[in-house]
């Protein structure tokens, strides 16, 4: 190799690298926040679920905002590079003024619902970068109500519109006829257009920020700045994968798929993964994962989905923050990681198969990564995760649509020295939950229960963290879709610890009966006075049980997290008039060995 990877010397001096390094992040930040300040809905305004970064003229991000969605803004490279690819196939030419408007799922789109403005940066004549948003949007006209929870969609077509390339404003000249199609084809049409409106003045902001930094420090240094930045980054991940014993380390996950499906090849599918540490390079081998399914829309796409998930989880267990501190998030990352995913499987569709319920297959994948690498790095991973779910709820009131969408917290596993995070967004989503009050002052919803489930938590020295319990209640009539996963395979516990809890959804209707419902369902009609519980899953515990604290038992116990019962059961802490009886959780501990483990060191509870 050449240049300053190879020497590790800089094009510019170390401070002013840092200086631009320092610019080029707050950048992004403030495109983020200009944005959630700006926009419409609830997904965006207070879940976060957007993305804003620069990149360089070929598509290389220079930065990300880094409160945003890891899986809105690392596509980004992905989506400009459809964009360049798309125009040069039509001949087009991209110029200053212009709006290009981006959510091609088979062009680096993360799907379609995430729909990218982007605003080109020239310096003079020349091309220099891009600024841009992405977003996910509420409703982009899909068969049925929302932009979550179709599962049902048979191909790309059926998953709403598409938009490859698209200039919304040429040269300064706003395109009225695009922004008719989209307000003609989209339910509530003023809350997405305007959130997409937001967008195009975010990235205007981030475009005028960058030519500002240009212009202060010259084009050439802050090319050689960002060059150095990247070559950093690249060092860094270089150094981290090196640092692994050369070898093969596999895992294979089973998701749910489409459990009332009788078709078996809808249900029950592989998501394979090793990981092969070359020295100081890694390929990320995904041969073993189920086909695609051409007329369900759980396949991912390669570029925007699957590369984030596997990128996003071996930065943030090779380069954790807590050890590495700020690691800039730009191209230099990725380069010493290449992924091979055969054509035609669930981690690499081919077109026209569907893809818009991406989100939970992508985000079981990244599990399935850290899974692998917990062979290598068994104190830097966390036990198994408990899934996300994301809800569509809709409805008409006096002609007019209303939608909104939910994110269902998951939970993460324990790890070494710490519990599992209980009620939060896992791996490659990390948004926001919506406050209570946001929801019913907009939504004709009542939130009748949220809080953490009890006595479910994943038994290990560090305990799984806690799924939610939330239920919801129509105050008109409605429906719903949802899209989700770990109904049938619980989080798989590591070096002894419990597997998890799976997740539980039931629809109660305003008549007393109620209906247990697959992880994944279609648009669903429902009544004023329904009700929609959902339990969230549990993740996995990490070590032995036995060896927990027993104080830390108690603080769960008197949390209300555990019952009597399971503290003698599961930890052989035996808790008497509200303390521990220490003479008998000796003796219980002593007489009581583990329970026989499966083959990875799983316990499985009845």
């Amino acid at each position: 190799m050449t240049g300053a990877h190879a020497s590790g010397k800089t094009r510019v001096d170390p401070v002013t690298g840092a200086v631009i390094q320092g610019a080029l992040e707050n950048i992004a930040i403030e495109m983020g926040h200009k944005l959630m300040r700006m926009s419409y809905s609830s997904i965006i305004r207070e879940s976060e679920d957007f993305g804003a970064a620069l990149t360089d003229a070929d598509g290389r991000q220079l930065c990300e905002c880094k409160m945003s969605t890891p899986l809105q803004s690392g596509p980004i490279p992905g989506y400009i590079q459809g964009i360049l690819s798309t125009m040069d196939a039509r001949g087009e030419v991209i110029e200053p003024g212009d709006v290009i408007m981006h959510n091609d799922p088979y062009g680096g789109a993360s799907h379609g619902p995430d729909v990218a403005f982007c605003i080109p940066v020239f310096q003079g004549d020349d091309l220099i970068g891009f600024a841009v948003t992405t977003a996910h949007h509420l409703d982009i006209g899909a068969l049925t109500p929302g932009s979550c929870g179709i599962v049902d969609a048979v191909d790309t077509y059926a998953e709403g519109l598409q938009f490859k390339a698209i200039k919304v404003v040429s040269a300064g000249r706003r395109n009225d006829a695009v922004w008719s199609i989209l307000r003609d084809n989209i339910r509530a049409s003023d809350l997405v257009v305007g959130d997409m409106e937001a967008q195009i003045k975010a990235a205007e902001i981030g475009a005028e920020r960058f030519k500002s930094l240009v212009r202060q420090y010259g084009i050439d240094t802050v090319q050689a700045a960002y060059e150095d930045l990247m070559d950093y980054a690249e060092r860094l991940m270089r150094d981290a994968i090196q640092a692994l014993p050369d070898g093969d380390y596999a895992a294979t996950t089973t998701i749910d798929g489409y459990l009332d499906d009788p078709l078996p090849e809808r249900r029950d599918l592989p998501i394979a993964v090793t990981l092969k540490v070359r020295g100081d390079r890694m390929i990320v081998d995904l041969t073993g994962t189920a086909p695609e399914i051409p007329d369900k829309p759980i396949n991912m796409p390669l570029v925007g989905t699957v590369d984030c998930a596997i990128w996003l989880t071996l930065r943030s267990i090779l380069l954790d923050s807590e050890v590495y501190g700020n690691v800039p998030q730009n191209a230099g990352l990725t380069r010493p990681i290449e992924i091979v995913a055969p054509l035609g499987t669930l981690a690499n569709p081919r077109f026209p198969a569907p893809v818009i319920a991406r989100f939970c297959p992508g985000n079981q994948l990244a599990d399935t990564v850290m899974k692998a690498l917990a062979k290598a790095v068994p104190e830097q991973v966390s036990a198994g995760i408990g899934n996300l779910r994301v809800v569509a709820f809709s409805g008409l009131e006096a002609g007019q649509h209303w939608v909104h969408m939910e994110i269902l917290e998951g939970s993460y596993g324990g790890r070494h020295g710490l519990d599992g995070m209980d009620a939060v967004d896992t791996l490659y989503a990390n948004t926001r939950n919506n406050p209570i009050e946001d929801m019913e002052s907009h939504l004709p919803l009542r939130i009748d229960r949220y809080q953490l489930r009890d006595d479910v938590a994943a038994a290990g020295r560090w305990r799984g963290g806690i799924g939610t319990e939330r239920c919801f209640t129509y105050l008109a009539d409605g429906g719903f879709s949802i899209e989700g996963e770990g109904h049938s395979y619980r989080p798989w516990g590591f070096r002894g610890g419990d597997e998890g809890t799976t997740a539980e959804l039931t629809l109660v209707r305003r008549d007393g009966t109620s209906l247990s419902l697959p992880s994944k369902v279609p648009y669903h009609k429902v009544q004023a006075g329904d009700q929609l519980v959902a339990l969230g899953p549990c993740g996995g515990g990490y070590d032995e049980p036995f060896l927990r604290d027993p104080s830390a038992v108690l603080s769960d116990w008197e949390d209300g997290l555990i019952s009597d019962g399971s503290a003698k059961r599961d930890y052989g802490v035996v808790i008497q008039n509200g303390d521990i009886d220490r003479t008998s959780t000796k003796r219980c501990r002593m007489e009581n060995a583990p329970d026989e483990r499966d083959p990875t060191g799983a316990k499985t509870r009845g």
